[in-house]
Formats: C-alpha cells, sequence, structure tokens
C-alpha cells in the first residue's frame, strides 16, 4: 500500500536540541524543514505548512433555576494570535508528484508578528504554539507532523511604572474578648520597585503597630491570580508561590521589617495584553488577629524576563531604595541587595512548593505552576556588577595621605 511506503514524516525546527521545545520572541525568525522518507516511489499531491498560535479558555459553572431544576453553564473563547499558511510542495497544474525512494526535505520560515503572547498552561486556558505540515496524497488519508514550539514575550522591567516604589498602609480596630476594650492594629509595607524577575529577592519594609490586647502575626506571601475570560464573564484562580512568616508582636508593641527576604521561585511572567487571559502577580502583606478578620495589604507585583540592567537602571532603582529607607527612619541599607542568580542555578533548585504557605490556601489553590515557560528565561546568563558605593571600602592609612602644600 502507498500509506506503507512513508517511513519517516516529521516536523524539524533549526537550533533545536533533541527532546526540547525551541524558544522564541517576537519578531524572530522561525526556520526549519519538513522531513519526508520513503520505502519506495510515491505519488504526491501537496505537502502545505501552518504555523498557529491560539489563546484558548474553557469552564463550567453549575447553576439551578429552582428547587428542582440544575443545568450547567458552559464558558468558551478562543483568539488567534498566529497565523502562516505556506505551500511546500504541489503542482502548479494540479497534477500529482511522484518522488523517489529515499529521503527528501522541504525547508520553510517565516516572521513571527512583533508582538505575541507567552506560551501558557493552565487548568481553564492556555496559549499554545506549533508548526503542522500536511501530505496530500490520491486514495489514501492525508498525513500530518506536528512541532511545538515556545514563545516568551519579554517583559523588561527596566521601565520607569516598574522601577517605581511601591507602599500602602492599612489599619483595623479589633475588639477585645473579654470586655468592650478596643485597640488599633496598623500595617505599613513598601518595596522598592513594582518589577521583578525569577531568582530575585523583593525585600520586603514593614511597620506593624499593634495597640490591641491581643498578640497578632504578620506574614508575607506572593500570590499568582490567574484570569479567564469568555462572554462576559470571569474565573480565578490563585496559588501562593512564596512566603515568608514573621515573629508574633505582642499586645501594645511595634515591629519593624528592614528589609525582609522573599525569595521569587521560577514562575511564568506576568501576562497583561491577552483577551482572554491574564497572569497577574501581587505582594500581600498581611496581619493575622486573633478573633477578628485579617489585616491584609496588596502591592502589586510584575514578573518580567529581561532583569535590571548592570548600569543606570540599577543605579536608580538603588538611590530610589535608599531615599525611602531614609523616608522610614532606617537610617542606611540593612543588608546588601544580591544581584539576580543565574538562571539555571534557579531551575536547578526545582519550583517552590506551592502548598507550604503559612497563610490558609485559597478556594483554588491547586494550580500546577509547571510549563514550557518555566525554562525559558535565558538573560540570566550575565550578572550585574556589585553595587556602586561613594564609600571606600579600603581607605588609605593617615601616613600615605598626601598632604596639602599649602598647610
Amino acid at each position: 500500500m502507498l500509506f506503507d511506503k512513508v517511513k519517516v514524516f516529521i516536523v524539524h525546527l533549526d537550533d533545536t536540541s533533541a527532546g526540547a521545545n525551541p524558544v522564541f520572541s517576537g519578531g524572530q525568525v522561525v526556520a526549519g524543514s519538513v522531513l519526508l522518507e520513503l520505502a519506495g516511489p510515491a505519488r504526491v499531491g501537496a505537502l502545505r505548512l501552518r504555523a498557529r498560535g491560539r489563546a484558548h479558555v474553557h469552564w463550567t459553572e453549575s447553576r439551578s433555576s429552582g428547587s428542582s431544576t440544575a443545568y450547567t453553564q458552559s464558558y468558551s473563547e478562543r483568539v488567534d494570535v498566529l497565523s502562516h499558511h505556506a505551500t511546500l510542495l504541489a503542482s502548479d497544474t494540479g497534477e500529482t508528484t511522484t518522488l523517489s525512494a529515499g529521503r527528501h526535505e522541504f525547508p520553510f520560515s517565516f516572521q513571527l508578528p512583533p508582538t505575541l503572547v507567552t506560551s501558557f498552561e493552565g487548568k481553564h486556558g492556555s496559549v499554545r504554539y506549533c508548526v503542522k505540515a500536511t501530505l496530500h496524497r490520491p486514495w489514501v488519508p492525508a498525513r500530518r507532523a506536528r512541532k511545538v514550539f515556545t514563545v516568551i514575550e519579554p517583559v523588561d522591567i527596566n521601565t520607569p511604572a516598574l522601577l517605581a516604589a511601591q507602599a500602602g498602609a492599612r489599619e483595623k480596630v479589633a475588639r477585645s474578648w473579654y470586655s468592650n476594650r478596643r485597640g488599633l492594629v496598623s500595617l505599613s509595607a513598601k518595596i522598592d520597585r513594582k518589577g521583578y524577575t525569577p531568582g530575585e529577592v523583593i525585600p520586603v519594609f514593614a511597620e506593624i503597630d499593634n495597640s490591641s490586647t491581643r498578640p497578632v502575626l504578620p506574614r508575607a506571601v506572593v500570590v499568582q491570580t490567574q484570569t479567564f475570560m469568555a462572554r462576559g464573564a470571569r474565573k480565578q484562580k490563585h496559588a501562593v508561590v512564596a512566603s515568608l512568616m514573621g515573629e508574633p508582636v505582642g499586645p501594645g508593641r511595634r515591629a519593624l521589617w528592614q528589609g525582609r527576604a522573599l525569595r521569587i521561585p521560577p514562575v511564568g511572567p506576568s501576562i497583561l495584553h491577552c483577551r482572554v487571559l491574564h497572569v497577574d502577580y501581587a505582594l500581600k502583606v498581611c496581619v493575622d488577629i486573633p478573633g477578628t478578620s485579617k489585616l491584609l495589604l496588596e502591592l502589586p507585583l510584575v514578573i518580567g524576563t529581561v532583569p535590571l540592567h548592570p548600569f543606570g537602571s540599577r543605579s536608580s532603582s538603588v538611590g530610589s531604595r535608599t531615599s525611602f529607607l531614609l523616608d522610614w527612619g532606617l537610617g542606611a541599607l540593612p543588608e546588601q541587595p544580591e544581584a539576580p542568580p543565574d538562571y539555571s542555578e534557579v531551575v536547578a533548585d526545582g519550583v517552590a512548593a506551592v502548598g507550604q504557605s503559612p497563610f490558609p490556601p485559597p478556594q483554588e489553590s491547586d494550580m500546577s505552576l509547571e510549563g514550557p515557560f518555566f525554562t525559558y528565561i535565558q538573560e540570566f546568563r550575565y550578572r550585574p556588577p556589585p553595587l556602586y558605593s561613594e564609600e571606600d571600602p579600603n581607605p588609605p592609612s593617615e601616613a600615605m595621605r598626601p598632604r596639602c602644600m599649602t598647610c
């Protein structure tokens, strides 16, 4: 049979290591070839290629319209973010082409649009990219081959909006268990910028003032929120990706966090410009108050793929951090900020456990944080230089200090 004559039919992309999906960004050229190996001569009608990228969301909700009537409402939406078609082999007259036995290679290349959406896999939606080849032959079913690739859309945190400090304050009145006595619990927190990359440490500065009669417990977490949108409805899924627990603050006491370190694990970047799904991050600083609801302060975060530049942006970030430390009366930098680590070191440590948060998990905290985008953030190959300091770490001795000739 002719079907048996096709021994190998695959799509190969250039610069692809064995077993790994290739990674691209918007505007880059995707090049490769379709490999066809035949056991004998075969007639071929056409060989066509299609590249597709699609964002798709889907979920269902159970609803009730009365005591005895229940139904399931389905929500679904899809958006094509990439569509490319090409014909690699076809006769101008519409007749079939006879290919000889052996190996045949059909090269192709195309350019991606300048702006795309980062590859994503979630419980209620996904963003997937692939190249598909279809071999049409007379009197037999079409043969198809597919190659998946990953897109990482760059998110550069070296912008004024993402380098700006984030701060906020909240307060809450707590009532005593055994009397009508009330006390005020206040919380203020600040971070030096809005944008971070995986592997970096967020220095959390906070002040907790407990004027109540009960001890309170401060905590901080980084929360990922996936938002799926279809037909005017929304579905959200939350997961804690990093957490930090402080020490209890007794009645009438005040506590300061002078740059408590909260490291960002290897998570996917923020997705902010897709019509059907978003991936957002936030730093939530919380104070648990016994006998009443928690005091919560939320600071927005953007997880990017391009870390701080070694020079200008880093200097401005350090300067802004010093200024708000002085505003808070903390005097000087409490600890030396660290440069982003090599991404290979971050990945080697594994993805941080989502279920180890000290907070009670949200209703839908079973989100898998694994996906194709965790492995391909490449800018961590170069570590920035150490922080600039106007203080000489090795000052000259008195004997070596130059003397003024006029004194």
